[in-house]
């Protein structure tokens, strides 16, 4: 399995973001990873990508340790955090160049992952002057650069317009196939369009891991796990 998350805690003081969560997930997978705001999402999937040390419990890549290969299971991770930090003085291509070195990619990977989030109209520009939907884009382009097998996205669609949100929603899709995609949004629909799975996590316990075609209305079933 891509991902493995086994008995995994992480308290800050008295408080517990994380309360003895376990999944998997398998390769091929597109999960949906939902729960109200501060619901311990975001802090999971930075415990899976090596940024955050859990209090107790361990998470795996690729059958590898996160704890014990912290680099090794970070090169297999393309990573779009909620916030998406973005150099913002750069150009779209001279930023993904620089991605690109760090992960010892050719420039050629650059120029196909431009065409294949649709950037090209503005790769010429400084990041600061696209608006927040391009600017999605660019931190998507930056997580797929490396070909990575496991994808994790906090938010990806923040911003999007329709036509741009649908676009994403394909090309996430379409990536998914053969990679594990974990993915956290609010939007039920869209968990709806692209997933074959969801997780819902409240107060840092996980509350339910379904197939969707066991969810008879997913709308129904967040609300009354999670109010």
């Amino acid at each position: 399995m891509s991902i493995k998350v086994q008995n995994i805690s992480k308290t800050y003081g008295d408080q517990a973001a994380v309360n003895d969560v376990s999944f998997s997930i398998e390769n091929g997978e597109i999960v949906g990873f939902l729960g109200p705001n501060g619901a311990g999402k975001s802090t999971t999937m930075k415990i899976i990508n090596g940024f955050v040390k859990p209090t107790s419990g361990e998470a795996f890549v690729n059958e590898m340790s996160v704890l014990e290969n912290p680099l090794d299971t970070k090169k297999a991770i393309g990573y779009l955090p909620e916030h998406n930090p973005l150099y913002l003085d750069m150009y779209v291509r001279e930023y993904l160049i620089f991605c690109a070195r760090i992960h010892g990619v050719d420039k050629g990977s650059v120029e196909k992952i431009i065409i294949k989030v649709g950037l090209t109209s503005e790769a010429g520009k400084k990041i600061k002057q696209l608006s927040k939907g391009y600017r999605q884009r660019v931190g998507l382009a930056a997580a797929f650069l490396h070909d990575p097998d496991v994808l994790i996205l906090d938010e990806p669609t923040t911003g999007l317009d329709p036509n741009q949100l649908d676009e994403i929603r394909g090309l996430i899709k379409e990536i998914g196939q053969n990679k594990t995609v974990l993915f956290s949004t609010h939007i039920l629909q869209e968990v709806v369009a692209i997933c074959t799975r969801v997780i819902i996590i409240n107060k840092g316990i996980i509350v339910a891991d379904k197939q969707l075609s066991d969810v008879d209305n997913l709308e129904v079933l967040f609300r009354k796990l999670t109010t």
